[in-house]
């Protein structure tokens, strides 16, 4: 059998302001396109296929049409949900769904309930139980606060619901294996140690205490992992699969894409990196405002998304709308003078304790918040304005 591992479509997400459905149907369009030239069987979502828990109404067209074309192309799908998704929601109707391929695991009570595909060509798993098959978990986001009663752990955490989960599927394996060869997969959707993190991601927990440790996942023929946006590799057969698009200026160097799993009877035959197709290149670009207008060397990034840092001494007016002119998608920008070392190591508050007058602590206020002191026209109006307040105060 050929599985695709894919996870965090995100689907509604927008990127800094812009909005993404477009280039999240053009993903959905290139990931059918491997599901019919490769021959795929299973397509695998690890959680967060949607951005939020009450997604938009085109949103939901978007999956609804994504999954009527992926099973019309001959392929099955296994999802479970993530952080971002309403569990509930997402497993609605799910016993109906699986009727037309589509299996959707969300709820704890289906952790040890696999999916069953023959390995032998045998469309039945029931004609022979002896023959090989593959046994498929969907390990859904575990809110341990939530959970932790129904799965017997004492304590609320991370850890002890994974590993929970991650029994009982040991368990079911045990015992389907006393008829017949079963070789499993497990979808689940959390953060294993040694993930390396985006900033596009949201956190599981405070202080890393959502990390779960890799050792969990041993004794499965692959571990498909959601939940952090980069495609790695921690483990031969543990991999995150990445968001299928940039969701943050972070990612700008990723290489996005899948993983296409070959099992056999033996097990896992070959893992294979599938890459996506980015509809719009991320460009970082850092320097001062004149070099990055007038220079050849950033022509490439006019037709990207661009996150911008301005190195100025002064911070130059109407700088966003000067970057516009030659990068159009400007989405972020920032001040990062050269010369402002000094001046970072002394702290707001100790600047206005040697501000001499309420002038003083005006001019200090604009040089901190600018990076730059006032001209003569913001002083004059500046004076102009404590003498009115002062004038003003007398009168009371």
């Amino acid at each position: 059998m050929r599985l695709l591992h894919t996870s965090d479509w995100h689907l509604g997400r927008s990127f800094h302001g812009v909005g993404m459905l477009d280039a999240q149907r053009d993903f959905v369009e290139q990931l059918l396109e491997v599901v019919r030239e490769r021959s795929v069987d299973v397509v695998l979502i690890a959680g967060d296929v949607y951005d939020r828990a009450l997604p938009g109404l085109d949103v939901v067209k978007l999956l609804d049409d994504a999954l009527v074309r992926i099973t019309d192309a001959g392929a099955k799908v296994v999802l479970t949900s993530g952080n971002h998704d309403s569990a509930i929601r997402l497993g609605f109707a799910s016993r109906l769904l699986e009727r037309g391929g589509v299996h959707l695991r969300t709820r704890v009570e289906d952790l040890d309930s696999p999916i069953l595909f023959p390995l032998d060509g045998n469309e039945d798993t029931t004609a022979r139980p002896d023959a090989p098959v593959l046994a498929v978990y969907g390990i859904p986001y575990l809110e341990p606060r939530l959970v932790a009663e129904r799965l017997g752990t004492e304590t609320a955490n991370h850890f002890d619901v994974t590993q929970a989960a991650v029994q009982l599927i040991h368990e079911d394996i045990s015992r389907r294996r006393e008829t017949g060869p079963v070789h499993s997969v497990v979808l689940a959707h959390t953060f294993a140690s040694g993930g390396i993190t985006s900033d596009s991601e949201r956190d599981l927990s405070i202080g890393g205490l959502g990390a779960v440790p890799l050792d969990l996942f041993e004794g499965f023929g692959y571990t498909a992992l959601g939940h952090l946006h980069g495609r790695q590799e921690l483990a031969e057969h543990v991999r995150y699969s990445g968001s299928p698009l940039a969701y943050s200026f972070s990612e700008a160097k990723h290489r996005k894409g899948a993983w296409l799993v070959d099992v056999g009877v033996g097990g896992v035959e070959n893992v294979e990196e599938i890459l996506w197709k980015a509809p719009r290149e991320l460009a970082i670009l850092r320097g001062k405002l004149t070099e990055l207008l007038e220079s050849e060397e950033y022509r490439w990034a006019e037709a990207a998304y661009c996150q911008v840092t301005l190195t100025d001494a002064a911070r130059p007016a109407q700088a966003m709308e000067q970057l516009r002119a030659r990068f159009p998608d400007t989405l972020v920008l920032g001040f990062d003078p050269e010369d402002a070392e000094g001046k970072a190591n002394v702290s707001y508050s100790s600047r206005l304790a040697e501000a001499e007058d309420d002038l003083g602590v005006c001019c200090g206020f604009l040089d901190h918040v600018r990076a730059r002191p006032g001209d003569e026209t913001e002083l004059s109006a500046l004076r102009e304005a404590l003498e009115a307040v002062r004038l003003e105060g007398a009168e009371l």
